[in-house]
Order: structure tokens, then sequence, then C-alpha cells
């Protein structure tokens, strides 16, 4: 069964770094696009981050390079690095995957994992 499973959540004050990681199995990955996508207390989902299986990457405008988001195509993992954060990056942070970084921007991934909170205290 195909299925994305994220890690690496926690807690961190203001201006700390977390990072996340996603590991894809069941099928292979390799072709499709992964990405990031975060849902705070009572706001909907939004997107964050994607890369697509050629290298190109897109984030979210308020990432504002804080953010940088990663593949390993061969090991069927990604991972988020996250710098400077902030109280309002507090969410659960999913990694997603889908046919292109389009889909993942639109919030119209096929894949999604449970999620890892994140809070930032300020």
């Amino acid at each position: 069964q195909a299925q994305v499973t994220e890690s690496g959540g926690g807690s961190v004050q203001t201006g700390g770094s977390l990072r996340l990681s996603c590991q894809a199995s069941g099928v292979s990955f390799s072709a499709y696009a992964m990405g990031w996508v975060r849902q705070a207390p009572g706001k909907e989902r939004e997107f964050v981050a994607t890369q697509a299986w050629n290298g190109d990457k897109y984030y979210a405008d308020f990432v504002k390079g804080r953010f940088t988001i990663a593949r390993d195509i061969g090991a069927e993992s990604m991972t988020l690095q996250m710098n400077s954060l902030e109280p309002e990056d507090t969410a659960v942070y999913y990694c997603v995957a889908g046919p292109s970084t389009a889909k993942i921007r639109a919030g119209q991934a096929n894949f999604s994992g449970q999620g890892t909170l994140v809070t930032v205290s300020s």
C-alpha cells in the first residue's frame, strides 16, 4: 500500500530550527512531485513547499527563504529544513505526493501522511 510518513516535528522557540522528514513506501514515488502542506489551528490547509522529480522547487511566499525542501529520489525520502521559525509557523505539517507540483500547490495531492506537529513558542 502506497503511503508517506512524516517525522521530526516538535517544539522550539522563536528563531529556532527543525528538520522534518518524509519517507515514502509501497510504490515508487520517483516520478511524483512531493511536498509539504500545513494546517494551523482553526485554519485551512495551506501549501508550504514542493519539489518535482526533476528537481524544480516551489515555495509559498511566507517561507521567505527560511525553509528548504530536498528530496532523495533513490531513497524515496524528502526533508524540510525550517529555520528562523516564528509562532505563525505553528501547525501540523503533512508530507504529500501528487502527479505534479501544480497539483500540490493547488491542494490536490493524491497521497498525504498523518502529519507531524510543529509548535513555535515566543
